[in-house]
This record gives structure tokens, sequence and C-alpha cells, in this order.
């Protein structure tokens, strides 16, 4: 009888610790996605690696870069950014003042993380467009990353219960059928699932990679399109495991009033 609950603990631990570790999603939020003539032309960026809906924290490492792509130029903002703590874990924050108007494309490509549960190695590829002064340019461009999800419909100006559509690529190629899991920056933990399954939603690309989710609350939502890297690393014990590729996408909504 000890030996069978001593297995039933095991694999309640094993559940868990898939579970806690099946939505991983690399975060880069603007202190707001609209800068207008009259606002304040300073915006704070926030980069964490979390679980949106649940809250969780992970540590996270200074990233390999982090930029911005405005007027079709490339920006290396990797030098400006400082260490915080974002729920008792290591995060990065940064200060970037608007000098053009256009759409700004702030990405980011972290430190591979180590996931002992899923044994493998996780690199996501995550981005966030902030539109200035007006000039609605820019929010479709590529940036030729890895992986990365390319928007088709306008990323900044959303009601709550609008649709977002866009195209997962992998290498500058359309992915087919590529899974896409959606979650929501659960920041004051005001929304309390009522099961698992809906705290990370699960959409599937169409033939073209395209895929489309209707956000539901204000806020912001995430978007992760997962694939297996080319490449194998090494993890913390030099042995060669897989690696977890995502492109990442934030975008948010507001309130009609």
């Amino acid at each position: 009888m000890k030996a069978f609950f001593r297995t039933l603990v095991g694999l309640v631990l094993v559940f868990a610790a898939v579970n806690s570790a099946y939505a991983h999603f690399q975060m880069i939020v603007p202190s707001t996605e609209i800068v207008t003539p009259t606002d304040d032309k300073e915006i704070a960026l926030k980069l964490m690696f979390i679980h949106p809906m649940e809250g969780h924290a992970m540590d996270m490492a200074k990233p390999t870069a982090f930029g911005v792509l405005v007027g079709g130029q490339k920006h290396n903002l990797l030098e400006s950014i400082e260490p915080m703590e974002f729920r008792e874990h290591a995060a990065f924050k940064a200060a970037y003042k608007i000098k053009r108007p256009g759409d700004h494309v702030f990405y980011v490509e972290p430190t591979p993380y180590w996931e002992p549960a899923e044994s493998l190695m996780i690199v996501h590829y995550t981005k966030v467009v902030v539109n200035a002064l007006g000039l609605e340019l820019g929010w479709d461009e590529e940036l030729g990353l890895k992986t990365e999800i390319v928007p088709l419909v306008r990323p900044y100006g959303l009601w709550a219960g609008n649709e977002f559509r866009g195209i997962v690529k992998k290498d500058g190629k359309p992915v087919p059928f590529a899974e896409v899991e959606v979650e929501y920056f659960n920041e004051d933990g005001k929304i309390k699932p009522p099961a698992d399954p809906f705290i990370t939603q699960v959409i599937k690309a169409d033939a073209n990679g395209v895929f489309s989710y209707a956000m539901p609350r204000a806020g912001w939502w995430g978007f992760a399109a997962l694939s297996e890297g080319d490449e194998k690393m090494k993890n913390p014990e030099g042995e060669d495991v897989p690696v977890e590729i995502g492109a990442v996408m934030w975008v948010r909504t507001r309130l009609m009033e």
C-alpha cells in the first residue's frame, strides 16, 4: 500500500510539473500601445517570462537581443535595459522615447531557458507594436526572426471582442496547421478559470499558417506559436536537448464604454 501511495504521489508531482510548465510566455509589455501627439513621448517597457493567466513567474536572464523596428530600420536597445523583479523573479525594464511618427515594433530574443520538466530549452521570439503620433505605418512589417507572427489585423486600436488574425512563419515561410496558444495577462488575478482548459486557449492555423481569435476581455493578450528548433542545444548539464522556439506576439484590447 505504501508503495502504491508513493507511486501515486510521484505521478501527481509529474503531472503538476507538466501543467506548471505548459504555458510559458515571454512578455514584452509597453506602458501604452498608442502614443498620441498630446501624450508623454517616453514609454516604459517590461520584459518578463511568466504564465500569464496563472500568474507564475520564472527567472529571466539578460536577453540575447532587444530592439525596435521603426521607419524600416532596426535599432539595438539591448544596452538600455535594466534589471527588475516581477513577482520575486528576475525580469527587465527599459524606457524608450518616441522620436518620430509611425508604428514601432519592439522585439526581444531571450536567452534560452532550460525547462527540466519538459527536458528542453525554450526560446520565445517576442514582439509588440506601439503606434506613435497618428501615423499607422509599419505594423505588418516582418522582423526576419527565426519564427514570428505577422499580424493581418492592425494590432492596436482594438476593442474587447475584436478578432485578431495573424500568419505563423518560420524561416520566413508560413507554417501550415501551426498550433497557437493564447493567454490573457491576468495581472490583478481577478480572473479565476473554472477548469484547466480555460487557462490556455488552443487554436490551429489553416493550411496557409493563418489563425484567428476573438478576444473577449479588455487587457493584454499573448499569442504563442510553438515549434521545434532545427538544432539541439546543451542544457546546464552539457547534454544535447531539443529546443522549443516560439513566435509570440502581444496585443491589447480596450473596453468600449
